[in-house]
């Protein structure tokens, strides 16, 4: 019976030392009122250089509820909630990030609605005023860009990490072999009967985003090449366009030439030429080079990650 199960929370930490003791006091608190299930608690760490893991492990020591895994190294925060849902043993597992600025008390809200009978439910942020405008504006683009893009899975707008699955859920994520993970992507592609209730997203606790804008480039990189052929075909097109405007140039110098014996000077127009679809070239070469860099990895089938350790109570 679903009122007897068993909810795993996961939680990828990298360098949050500090903030730990608020994030188990805020969590604790939200579950420990939820007599009627059984909860364990996954944090990875995920490589971090600073008092992160000792802290974690203090935690599995009074709290027999927390399994700590640690990573060899830095992984990535994809390939640290890879790892974290991947031992997972819940009938729901529901992945949340360290910051709270997702909060723990829409668990209970989440879980109402999975015994209702959704196999996902979405936290969707109806009110990011707490987050930089850079961070809104772009977050706001990357959503239209992906989905307008995307072949196989439109991205729910202003949904992150923050959800529930169902077991049946979570065992069609570890069926997905990719090396290279964009988890938003991978949620939605999966499918499955979905509800959504929404929330404001809070003030960040503790410590600062792991995120440049640098690495949001890259990860929003990663989520449409992962996604979408598109930027592929797309140059398909350029290059007709530029053949068709090639050939018509092409006519106008000999129209002017032969009929009206108007010879036009080679060098500024040859320059612009070459610059333009030199640069086209380079262009397309740089998107083929995502996909081909990214077939690359594929083949090596390397591990997502590796866990150098588990901790729990009294180990």
């Amino acid at each position: 019976m679903k009122n007897q199960a068993k909810i795993s929370i996961v939680t990828p930490f990298y360098n949050e030392g500090g903030g730990i003791e608020i994030f188990y006091a805020r969590l604790t608190q939200v579950i420990n009122r939820m007599t009627d299930f059984e909860f364990e608690l996954i944090c990875i760490d995920d490589g971090s250089v600073d008092g992160t893991l000792a802290e974690l492990i203090d935690l599995s020591q009074r709290d027999s509820r927390f399994k700590i895994i640690e990573l060899s190294r830095n992984f990535g925060k994809e390939a640290a909630l890879t790892a974290g849902i991947d031992c997972s043993t819940g009938d729901a597992v529901i992945p949340i990030d360290a910051d709270l600025q997702d909060p723990p008390e829409l668990i209970e809200s989440m879980i109402t609605l999975w015994l209702d009978g959704a196999e996902v439910v979405l936290a969707k942020r109806n009110d990011r005023s707490t987050d930089s405008f850079f961070k809104r504006f772009s977050a706001k683009a990357f959503y239209k860009l992906h989905n307008s893009l995307s072949t196989e899975a439109s991205i729910p707008e202003n949904v992150g990490d923050y959800r529930l699955m169902d077991r049946v859920v979570v065992e069609a994520l570890k069926r997905l072999p990719e090396r290279q993970r964009f988890m938003k992507g991978l949620f939605a592609w999966v499918g499955f009967k979905t509800a959504t209730i929404e929330y404001k997203r809070e003030v960040r606790e503790q410590g600062e985003s792991k995120f440049s804008g640098w690495r949001l480039w890259n990860f929003a990189l990663e989520g449409i090449t992962s996604f979408s052929l598109v930027p592929l075909k797309v140059w398909t097109y350029f290059g007709a366009i530029g053949a068709t405007f090639a050939i018509l140039y092409a006519a106008f110098i000999i129209v002017r030439t032969l009929i009206f014996g108007i010879v036009l000077p080679g060098y500024a127009s040859l320059l612009v030429v070459t610059l333009f679809f030199g640069s086209i070239q380079l262009m397309s070469l740089g998107i083929l080079g995502e996909y081909i860099g990214r077939i690359y990895f594929e083949t090596k089938n390397r591990p997502i990650y590796i866990i150098r350790r588990q901790h729990t109570k009294n180990e």
